[in-house]
């Protein structure tokens, strides 16, 4: 979100994303570069194009990888992870009410409690991998983790 705050917000698709959103995702990530935002080549948004490439800095256009990590230090093992996940909500039913999903894992769940602690399963199946909109952001797990023990970050 801190990128996005300083791209125009016009949503004019002109870097050929959809939305400006879409563009600061890429942006982190490294797919993209400032100068590939038009509008912010026009001297009116000056400020925040030079503010875009002092917080990139000389790690502007390199491809990150998605990480998320868990802490077993900080896990309890507590399960919410699994729970508020919305991809393990849309494939494992029983965690809609608060229930462990179904053993063995269905194929694109991507948190299980094993051995009192919480484990990552399949992160190709990570909304922020997946998706194409809003849903790219997505930091559910990482939100409601009351141990702090998830964290994502393109590294």
């Amino acid at each position: 979100m801190e990128l996005y705050k300083f791209l125009p917000k016009t949503n004019c698709k002109k870097c050929g994303k959809p939305t400006c959103m879409a563009f600061s995702l890429d942006l982190l990530q490294g797919k993209v570069k400032v100068d590939d935002c038009p509008p912010l080549l026009e001297p009116k948004y000056k400020k925040q194009y030079d503010t875009l490439k002092e917080i990139l800095g000389s790690e502007e256009g390199q491809q990150k990888e998605l990480k998320i990590k868990l802490d077993e230090d900080l896990c309890d093992g507590c399960g919410i992870c699994v729970t508020v996940c919305p991809v393990n909500a849309r494939y494992c039913p029983s965690s809609l009410s608060g229930k462990a999903p179904e053993y063995p894992p269905e194929e694109h769940q991507l948190f299980q409690v094993i051995g009192g602690k919480c484990e990552l399963l399949k992160i190709e199946h990570c909304r922020r991998l997946e998706s194409g909109g809003r849903e790219r952001e997505c930091r559910v797990c990482e939100t409601y983790c009351p141990r702090e023990a998830v964290k994502i970050e393109y590294v």
